[in-house]
């Protein structure tokens, strides 16, 4: 069955190869984006998520395009690292506002349609971060650790309605966000995983597709590590 499926920040990275994960077996994409230009093969609307007019026009383009949206996957983020004695206060705000609040803005205008279809798979892209802590990033932690309380305490709302709500909480992966993860902090990281190597996009992915599918209909208030085991524990 094909699907009608809105990915936020899916023109690179992590999303996008979430996107054409789900394009792959058919289902119909959408995909924000804020800045570039749309990947090719998909369905791209530009969208600031921080607004919440943007956000509202970007899922009703989905909806115009695609039909009601019956998946998403809210995987938007920023990074803007810097010891916390010396970040600015603004630097703090604006990814509280991009990793949590956009997210909470996107899943307030597609839950209805999910509601009223009485199925639904919400998947929200946290990270390691949010459990283990990292130095340097205590906004971009306590942005991701809020999807968490927001994606449990929701899926005990929605659940009579057949709409599952699920976080994964990626690693150490090849996106443009670590590029400047290099030298011995790059070899700490990847000394402190089980598997000794960071992980592809590609591979989340394929946790977010499992969380949507049928296969996963018991599996809700979940978060799955996706780390090859760094952070293990937490």
């Amino acid at each position: 069955m094909s699907r009608s499926v809105l990915v936020t920040g899916g023109n690179r990275g992590i999303g996008l190869a979430t996107a054409r994960a789900f394009a792959e077996q058919g289902d119909k994409v959408t995909v924000t984006y804020r800045t570039g230009e749309p990947p090719e093969g998909l369905f791209g609307v530009r969208c600031d998520v921080t607004d919440p007019e943007s956000v509202r026009r970007a899922v009703e383009e989905a909806r115009i395009q695609h039909g009601p949206i019956q998946v998403l996957v809210s995987n938007a983020g920023i990074t803007r690292d810097e010891l916390f004695v010396g970040m600015d206060a603004e630097d703090f705000r604006a990814v509280i506002e991009t990793n949590l609040l956009a997210a909470v803005a996107v899943t307030k205008e597609v839950l209805p349609d999910m509601l009223k279809a009485r199925w639904g798979r919400i998947v929200l892209v946290a990270s390691v971060s949010a459990m283990s802590g990292a130095p340097g990033q205590t906004n971009y932690a306590a942005s991701k650790a809020g999807l968490i309380g927001f994606g449990r305490s929701l899926s005990r709302e929605v659940g009579r309605r057949k709409v599952t709500v699920n976080v994964v909480t990626p690693g150490l992966i090849e996106t443009d966000m670590v590029k400047d993860v290099t030298g011995p902090r790059r070899e700490h990281l990847l000394g402190q995983t089980s598997l000794f190597r960071a992980g592809e996009p590609e591979e989340v992915a394929g946790v977010v597709k499992f969380l949507a599918s049928d296969d996963a209909s018991y599996v809700t208030s979940a978060v799955v590590p996706v780390t090859g085991g760094l952070g293990v524990g937490h």
